[in-house]
């Protein structure tokens, strides 16, 4: 006869307390007022913002160690001085580091106008040892000069380390013929509508000079039909102005593929938004998205945020994640051009998608 024994045991079972990490959040619009919002990430757990605004002949910049609470730090350039080559409008600043020097791209008016035109606008560059300046003019005169206007320098260094210019045409004395002239001329709201394209060239690596001729890049819709038509001509729609923009643009590249954000409509307006194209060259061909605009207002979703638009794209965490910085309006700030901050990402098949606008609580871009 065999005896079976059994063993009563009590088990003991650990809980492991899984201590909750919380998550630090914060609600957009951020506390600055800037338009064409540029962060350069200094590498330091750093940051400086540059915009349009804040000081007069000239630009100004934030710093902040969380991308949330940003500090004052004064003016960075003076422009409009005897020495300078410029004289007003001081819009769209860029600052890149580049072997430890800072330089500073940005548009403004060229006092060398004998023609007295309205719009002048040159790309000029200045260089300093600090984020925080003071930014020096390069050179005495503009970057170059294409024969026409141009605003809104963006560079881009690929792979190779070749640098790209990218900048737009204004819409001034720039009348282009199109399916939305011809209607807008039938409906007499407009005889003509006037344009501003993006434009691409290498850049000299020095940053004193272009190389090669510019080429056009993206420009808005010539047929009614086009799927992009639509959101790139409210302001002509609308009946707010006869001009259509190709604005604000920033190049990114992503495996292998060369991404353009690029804004369009007024910049003053409600309509201004973001859209974006996608090259396997940095001078293109640039073929626009199906899914444009991915940043626009959402007053008619219930939001309350307008003019959505001129952004660039910061990159945390060793590229893991993205967002997008930019300017918009909201009910509360009126007329001023204030700064938000939302999460962007590239889904598997390339599409870009960016999450916002918001303004209801949001997790930090930098966890403590």
């Amino acid at each position: 006869m065999s005896t079976v024994l059994f063993c009563s045991c009590k088990e003991k079972v650990e809980k492991k307390q899984v201590k909750e990490v919380a998550v630090e959040t914060f609600s957009n619009p951020i506390d600055v007022e800037f338009g064409d919002p540029f962060v350069l990430d200094n590498g330091d757990r750093t940051f400086y913002m540059y915009g349009t605004g804040q000081v007069e002949n000239g630009f100004a910049t934030y710093s902040s160690n969380d991308l949330v609470n940003w500090k004052f730090e004064g003016r960075i350039y003076e422009g409009n001085t005897e020495a300078s080559w410029t004289q007003k409008n001081f819009w769209a600043p860029e600052v890149y580091k580049f072997e430890n020097q800072y330089f500073l791209f940005f548009s403004a008016d060229y006092k060398d106008n004998p023609n007295n035109e309205l719009e002048n606008f040159k790309i000029g560059v200045a260089i300093s040892d600090s984020p925080k300046g003071p930014f020096k003019d390069l050179t005495d005169q503009p970057l170059f000069d294409p024969g026409y206007p141009i605003i809104d320098a963006n560079v881009f260094k690929d792979d190779d380390g070749k640098f790209y210019l990218y900048y737009s045409r204004v819409c001034y004395k720039h009348p282009v013929e199109s399916e939305i002239s011809e209607w807008a001329k039938k409906e007499g709201l407009y005889d003509e509508i006037e344009e501003s394209w993006v434009y691409g060239v290498e850049l000299a690596a020095d940053f004193k000079s272009v190389i090669g001729e510019p080429q056009l890049l993206l420009r808005p819709p010539l047929e009614m039909n086009d799927r992009n038509a639509e959101w790139e001509s409210r302001s002509v729609t609308s009946k707010e102005v006869n001009r259509r923009w190709t604005e604000g643009s920033f190049t990114f590249k992503n495996n292998g593929t060369y991404y353009m954000m690029y804004s369009a409509n007024h910049y003053a307006g409600p309509n201004y938004a973001v859209g974006y194209a996608t090259s396997n060259s940095p001078l293109g061909p640039y073929q626009k998205a199906d899914n444009n605009p991915v940043l626009q207002k959402n007053i008619d979703k219930g939001g309350n945020v307008t003019g959505t638009g001129h952004n660039m794209v910061l990159f945390l965490d060793g590229g893991k994640k993205m967002y997008t910085v930019y300017h918009g309006r909201t009910q509360a700030t009126g007329e001023n051009r204030v700064v938000f901050i939302d999460q962007m990402n590239i889904e598997e098949d390339g599409t870009l998608v960016v999450d916002g606008p918001t303004t209801e609580p949001i997790p930090r871009p930098l966890q403590n």
